[in-house]
């Protein structure tokens, strides 16, 4: 199969397998991810296709999606950090060993892992889709994406008793089970100073700004301050 071929059976593959998610990971989220990605290729001078594979694939493993296998086997990332259904669906179709290591490389560092943990994305590539799918994370769409998930993931919209915390490891960072608002302040609200290239530094200023607005009016209403101090005549 030549590569455009091949991404379109990888799109069609990945659509099917996220078909019914209702975390903020679903299909709509890969596609855009898939299209913020390419949006910035424009800009820089990167190998495309090791991008749409990546970006294509870069949820398919991810540990917030897959329940951790028992003693280290089944699926999601084993101990080195391969994400092996990922692995698993390049060497299928029989993608090259130097695209299939690098897209699996970007795979494993894509995501955020805490305040305090250091990016290790490496390659442009990696920070294409890197960037393509913090993109996401911010916004309009950001914000939906996060209450989706605190759903999903039975945690409360806030609670102010539960204070942010930065935190300073990966294991910590998966642990937490704190309010939607807090991942504002523990994740969100950190990304637009944690973006690689100048393209996607400029979108996410923007987007930074409105989730700005947004905590801004969240907490006006929550403390009821814009109810009437008294009640009309």
């Amino acid at each position: 199969m030549n590569h455009a071929e091949i991404i379109q059976k990888t799109a069609e593959y990945v659509k099917a397998e996220f078909a019914r998610d209702s975390s903020g990971h679903d299909w709509w989220h890969i596609y855009r991810v898939w299209k913020n990605a390419l949006a910035l290729c424009q800009h820089e001078n990167a190998d495309v296709y090791t991008v749409e594979l990546a970006a294509l694939l870069h949820d398919l493993d991810d540990w917030k999606l897959i329940p951790p296998p028992p003693a280290g086997d089944g699926p999601g990332m084993i101990a080195d950090g391969t994400p092996v259904r990922a692995l698993a669906w390049l060497r299928q179709m029989e993608v090259s060993p130097a695209v299939t290591e690098h897209v699996c490389q970007i795979i494993t560092h894509l995501s955020f892992k805490g305040a305090a943990v250091e990016n290790k994305i490496s390659t442009l590539e990696g920070m294409i889709v890197q960037d393509a799918d913090r993109l996401d994370a911010i916004g309009a769409i950001g914000i939906a994406r996060a209450f989706a998930y605190g759903g999903h993931a039975g945690r409360p919209l806030y609670d102010p008793a539960e204070p942010p915390q930065m935190h300073q490891s990966f294991e910590q960072y998966k642990a937490s089970r704190s309010a939607t608002i807090n991942h504002f302040y523990e994740k969100l609200l950190l990304l637009k100073d944690r973006m690689n290239t100048p393209a996607a530094k400029r979108i996410a200023a923007e987007r930074h700004a409105f989730m700005q607005e947004f905590i801004q009016r969240f907490m006006i209403e929550w403390e009821s301050k814009d109810a009437p101090a008294s009640k009309p005549d």
